[in-house]
């Protein structure tokens, strides 16, 4: 991994990146990393106003960030924005793929509506923005980076549609991978653990110390651990990966 001392280099200057689910953690980490990189950013989030904070985070480090809103299971839309930015920002050479969502319950209590706006948002938005984005990515030798879950790997009690939605990604991933690789775009995925978000921050301490007590590491993850993988897949050392999963969760899935 990038050596944070180093982030000052920048070998992804010139290039431009969209990252969904840019509004906090994992996604504000993940476009901050890589506008420090050189990358002019692309920032989606649910609403407009909700990615204009790590744009301007962004805008610190490269002379091209903007937000963007949209609902990723959008199709038409996600079309829309994808042309936006290849219009404006100058082309498309990574797409970050991290929009996500939990609707958890236990099976027998689980709506369908829960069920379904999970898959929406998790798998099928990762598909609308790699279905919009892949002719760009192509003139290019461009990368795609899908956040997916330890989840989608080991399950978990009462998040069925979470962890279908999840281990979809990686299915599509590979299958990705092999359909582009003739074209020399490299599409991998990253699978995080128990990472300090938000999102975790809502469990109970109960849940949580349960969690913590399983990972081989003993601490959490931190958003920029994930962002670290994703630099690390997007620069120049990740040129010969595609296809992968790469798991960043302290050893919870041993």
């Amino acid at each position: 991994m990038t050596d944070p001392e180093t982030l000052d280099e920048r070998p992804l200057d010139g290039q431009v990146a969209i990252v969904t689910g840019a509004s906090r953690g994992i996604g504000h980490a993940i476009a901050l990393r890589l506008a420090r990189r050189g990358a002019r950013v692309a920032c989606v989030a649910t609403r407009v106003a909700n990615a204009e904070g790590t744009a301007g985070a962004c805008a610190e480090h490269t002379d091209g960030a903007r937000a963007f809103g949209v609902d990723v299971s959008d199709t038409g839309a996600v079309a829309d924005l994808v042309g936006t930015v290849v219009k404006e920002m100058g082309g498309l050479n990574l797409l970050v793929n991290n929009a996500g969502i939990t609707r958890d319950q236990l099976l027998l209590r689980m709506s369908e509506e829960d069920f379904d706006r999970v898959i929406g948002v998790n798998l099928k938005g990762s598909w609308n923005f790699i279905k919009a984005s892949t002719k760009s990515l192509m003139k290019c030798r461009g990368r795609i980076v899908n956040i997916t879950s330890v989840v989608g790997l080991i399950g978990s009690p009462g998040q069925s549609n979470y962890a279908a939605s999840k281990a979809g990604v990686i299915g599509m991933t590979r299958s990705v991978a092999k359909e582009l690789a003739g074209r020399g775009v490299c599409v991998n995925a990253i699978a995080p653990g128990f990472i300090d978000t938000d999102m975790t921050a809502a469990l109970d301490e109960k849940a949580r110390g349960d969690l913590l007590g399983s990972v081989p590491l003993k601490r959490m993850g931190t958003p920029d651990d994930v962002a670290a993988a994703v630099d690390f897949l997007a620069g120049p050392s990740g040129g010969y990966i595609t296809g992968q999963t790469m798991v960043v969760d302290g050893g919870l899935s041993l």
